[in-house]
């Protein structure tokens, strides 16, 4: 069996009486059930049957590659295809033009189902009656035609789409396919209409701008060509000027012949560093690359060559051998003479080339100051014939466009960008009412409800509860009233506020002999052997602001039917107990109460509890417990309990918005809910009050001036009924029993 736990986690759910209870009562749910059934089955066959139908529509560019203009792209020439786009064709659609187009149409007007007035219905009546409704005969026939077919039509947008469903529904199931379809061809007639139109109102524009921009541009050309003549421009090839473009063709030249100088000259100065230093030529390509000294090279190589043959046979001495290293050494000196002859050849070219530089150079300033002169007169020309150009692109696109726009009239040719491509059919059968469904949905949901109303009347009743296994109360010690002081009281500022109390009444109830011997030493007018039994009863003057005892504050609590009870206590933690009385008084009498302790030391639920470390209002408001956590039981009554708690109070206070929600929650779990403040003001309940709260000021002195600031400050912020309670003479039951059921 599953546990669930209460609030004061001290009893538990016994889901076999739960259960048991619909065993018990499932005659009385069977036939419920069965006469719901009954009144649905009766009321969906009498239900006129209504037929639906749906015509859908695609957004789209209708307009065929082959008559699309060619100076136009598709993204140029397309529709507002977007979602915004797609809602605003759905608002065109339900415009009153289309719809009474469609109306007048079918005569809409002459049919029964679109005219309230012809068949009324007695809801209809009755409202017009209690005139909660207009009375459909002063409103014209055209308006409630209009409106009855708004409410049967329903024309959306398929999201993420371009698709637009037109739907209908009629009690004639023709007509609920008829009128879709009408309106979509009413749809696609309007927007090539106004196509038309727009496409002549754009031709008729079009011919005097075209006359006036062909006169422009005439001016525009004459203009250049006149520029062109008076000033002594060359135009070139790239249609740029002639001295611009020589000018340009001698600085490249002038940049070859530096760069064939510098390497002249580079290649000329390590050919002259080899033959100074005496090294080999082998790295000189210039040297190398001549035919001479490629013919001494190879001459060379086959010299060494026999003296390295002879040399195996003969003595260096040889007179062969010492004629062949003679005719080597000959060789070198005509390679280094050679070389000489390709330094010359290398100094005489970087000569050459140094004087073509100097006649680039001269030639290169003097086309300077020419180009300079002709860039001035090219950018004015420049700036004519671009105004010339664009007038003459701007008259070639008004005369392109012209002559579509005048074949399309002249055809009557205008593509709506739109089609329907789902038309409506006529509906098989009704949308309503299924008679099956109905009858199964209202036959399942009523035995549904009629167990959990059953359920819900067994724990209510608290016939489904047990007390949790392990559940132990230990006795504690009642919440002792404060004794009222009989030293004379001054007279209170608020002359409204008067509360009589008898001299010498001790409201504190003995535990035991010895408290009862303790008392009654702090009670020398009263007698030692009077019984607690023969008290008498003490006489309370009611005030204007309410009533004073515990009693009479209690019965006003019941019968007034207040939700909340604010507890404020000028004169401290002694006069909380009141707030603790009221709320057993209520809670024995059978209703759910929680007294909520908002003191700072938890004076009010610190006697009704058996330790200080239970978790409570603090850790709620901080997020650490829950309120199945901080919901205790009052070991003297069927009262619960929410104590202050053990979480600290600035973290606690951090975020105070959900005590409001708190109040509610515990406000609709519970009959009454009981507050106790302490010494707080106006500004520190203003969060607690809600309708249905009533204000209590507890007094122990009646003449404190505590009291008096305190009920001055309520009612100057509008709590003008206060009720003032004070403990003084209320006589607790003597046995309580703990743990019993405020249900």
């Amino acid at each position: 069996m599953t546990r669930v736990e209460n609030a004061a986690n001290d009893v538990d759910v016994d889901l076999g009486k739960l259960f048991a209870s619909l065993v018990r009562e499932w005659p009385r749910i069977l036939i419920v059930a069965l006469v719901v059934t009954g009144i649905a089955f009766v009321l969906a066959w009498l239900a006129t049957p209504k037929y639906r139908a749906e015509t859908r529509i695609l957004i789209e560019t209708g307009e065929s590659v082959f008559t699309r203009p060619q100076d136009t792209n598709n993204e140029s020439n397309s529709p507002s295809l977007d979602a915004e786009g797609v809602a605003s064709q759905v608002e065109v659609i339900l415009s009153t033009n289309v719809l009474r187009q469609v109306a007048q149409q079918f005569n809409l007007a002459g049919r029964e189902e679109f005219d309230d007035v012809a068949n009324p219905s007695l809801l209809d009546w009755l409202m017009v009656v209690a005139r909660l409704k207009a009375d459909p005969s002063e409103i014209a026939a055209d308006e409630r035609v209009l409106k009855k077919f708004r409410e049967k039509l329903n024309v959306y947008r398929v999201e993420n789409s371009r698709v637009i469903v037109i739907e209908f529904s009629s009690e004639d199931p023709k007509l609920a396919a008829d009128v879709p379809n009408a309106i979509a061809e009413v749809y696609l007639k309007a927007q090539r209409d106004a196509k038309l139109a727009s496409n002549t109102d754009a031709t008729a524009w079009l011919e005097p701008e075209i006359k006036e921009l062909s006169k422009q541009v005439k001016d525009a050309e004459a203009r250049v060509a006149a520029f062109r003549a008076q000033s002594d421009l060359l135009i070139g090839q790239n249609n740029s000027v002639l001295a611009t473009q020589q000018l340009s063709e001698i600085s490249t030249e002038l940049s070859r012949v530096r760069a064939n100088r510098a390497s002249a000259e580079a290649r000329a100065q390590s050919v002259r560093d080899v033959l100074e230093r005496g090294a080999s030529l082998d790295a000189l390509p210039d040297v190398l690359s001549s035919p001479l000294i490629q013919r001494l090279r190879e001459r060379q190589a086959q010299l060494q060559a026999d003296i390295a043959d002879l040399s195996t046979t003969l003595l260096d001495n040889h007179p062969r051998i010492r004629a062949l290293r003679s005719q080597l050494g000959d060789l070198d000196a005509q390679i280094r003479r050679e070389a000489n002859n390709v330094l010359d050849s290398l100094m005489t070219e970087a000569k050459t080339a140094g004087l073509r530089e100097e006649q680039l150079v001269g030639s290169l300033n003097r086309m300077k100051a020419e180009s300079a002169r002709a860039g001035e007169e090219e950018v004015e020309l420049r700036a004519l014939e671009r105004e010339a150009a664009s007038q003459r692109d701007l008259l070639e696109s008004y005369l392109t466009r012209y002559r579509e726009a005048t074949s399309r009239n002249d055809r009557n040719y205008m593509p709506v960008d739109a089609r329907v491509f789902s038309p409506a059919t006529v509906p098989a059968e009704p949308y309503f009412p299924k008679i099956l469904p109905i009858v199964i949905a209202a036959f399942i949901a009523s035995l549904l409800i009629m167990a959990i109303a059953t359920m819900l009347q067994e724990l209510f009743s608290g016939r489904a509860m047990r007390p949790a296994p392990g559940t132990r109360i230990e006795p504690v010690a009642q919440v002792e009233m404060p004794v009222v002081r009989t030293a004379e009281m001054s007279e209170p500022r608020i002359d409204a506020i008067e509360v009589a109390l008898p001299t010498g009444v001790s409201a504190a109830v003995p535990a035991d002999k010895d408290a009862e011997q303790h008392v009654s030493d702090e009670a020398p007018d009263s007698s030692s052997d009077e019984d607690a039994s023969s008290l008498r009863p003490v006489a309370f003057t009611p005030s204007v602001l309410g009533e004073v005892t515990i009693d009479r504050a209690a019965e006003k609590l019941i019968s007034g039917g207040a939700s909340r009870a604010i507890f404020v206590s000028p004169e401290g933690d002694e006069a909380a107990a009141a707030a603790v009385m009221v709320a057993r008084e209520v809670a024995d009498a059978g209703l759910r109460v929680l007294l909520l302790d908002l003191t700072a030391a938890g004076a009010a639920s610190r006697p009704m509890l058996d330790g200080v470390g239970l978790p409570g209002i603090t850790n709620l408001l901080a997020a650490e417990a829950q309120f199945t956590d901080v919901i205790h039981s009052d070991h003297y009554s069927d009262c619960h309990v929410i104590p202050v708690g053990t979480a600290h109070p600035v973290h606690a206070m951090r975020a105070p918005d959900p005590l409001p929600i708190i109040m509610d929650s515990l406000t609709t779990a519970y009959d009454v809910v009981v507050v106790e403040c302490g010494p707080t003001d106006a500004e520190g309940i203003r969060r607690l009050v809600s309708n249905g709260t009533e204000i209590l000021v507890s007094v122990i002195e009646p003449g404190d001036d505590a009291i008096a600031d305190t009920a001055e400050a309520l009612r100057a912020r509008g709590y003008d009924h206060l009720t003032l309670v004070t403990p003084a003479g209320y006589v607790p039951p003597m046995a309580p029993v703990p743990g019993r059921s405020a249900a």
